[in-house]
């Protein structure tokens, strides 16, 4: 008897936790976690796991968009987190893209490279996801 008491109320207690959470948790890891459910797509990989010269597929939120003039080639680098890890993505000799701004939910396609130590993907495949 005392066993199919603690199964039911593991749920509450669960769901006591959660709502907890939501006051003791600093606003980075809620909005990492938020993130991380919003990118647990099929064929995805989490950012943290990549690594350089693999094919991979990314789902995140864009934190920073930046247009980088340089003398022969400008660029627009847009900073891709998936709740694990930051992928910067690269788009060569473009100043703007409709649609890729700060805050923007997508998934990005390509070979994974390494610049002064983080990840990068340049001219990745991207498709815009539905703003919430």
């Amino acid at each position: 008897m005392a066993a199919v008491e603690d199964q039911q109320s593991q749920p509450e207690v669960s769901g006591l936790r959660r709502f907890l959470r939501k006051f003791t948790a600093s606003d980075q890891e809620l909005e990492s976690e938020e993130v991380r459910r919003e990118s647990a797509k099929a064929d995805c990989v989490c950012a943290d796991r990549v690594r350089r010269g693999q094919l991979v597929k990314l789902s995140g939120r864009l934190r920073t968009v930046v247009y980088t003039p340089r003398t022969n080639l400008p660029t627009l680098e847009a900073e891709l987190y998936d709740g694990t890890d930051v992928v910067t993505l690269v788009f060569l000799g473009r100043r703007h893209i409709a649609g890729i701004e700060p805050g923007r939910a997508l998934t990005a396609a390509g070979r994974v490279a390494v610049r002064d130590g983080h990840k990068v993907i340049y001219n990745p495949h991207y498709s815009l996801d539905a703003p919430k």
